[in-house]
C-alpha cells in the first residue's frame, strides 16, 4: 500500500535535442521569411503568424500535459480507496 511511484523524467540529452530542434526550426522559419521576396507588410504577417502558431502549440501542450496529471492523481485517490477498502475487508467475518 505504501508503493510510490517514481516520477519520469526526461533525460538532458532528450531535452536538450527538443530545445535545440525547437531553436532550429524556428531559426529556419524566421530566416526565410527574412529572405523571402515579397512586401514588408506580408513578412509581418507571416512572422505574426509564427508567433502566434509557436504559443498556441505551447499553450496546447501544457493543456494536455494538465489534464493527464489531474487523470492521474484522480487514478491515485481511487486507487487508495480500493486498497483501503481491501485492506479493511475480512472475508472470514459473518454476514
Amino acid at each position: 500500500m505504501n508503493e510510490t511511484q517514481v516520477k519520469q523524467q526526461n533525460s538532458a540529452a532528450f531535452y536538450g535535442q527538443a530545445v535545440a530542434s525547437f531553436a532550429v526550426a524556428l531559426g529556419a522559419v524566421g530566416f526565410g521569411i527574412l529572405n523571402l521576396e515579397a512586401d514588408i507588410w506580408v513578412r509581418g504577417f507571416l512572422a505574426i503568424a509564427v508567433l502566434y502558431l509557436t504559443t498556441s502549440a505551447f499553450t496546447l501542450a501544457k493543456a494536455i500535459r494538465d489534464r493527464q496529471e489531474a487523470g492521474q492523481i484522480v487514478s491515485r485517490v481511487d486507487q487508495a480507496r480500493v486498497e483501503k477498502l481491501l485492506a479493511e475487508h475480512d472475508p472470514f467475518q459473518k454476514l
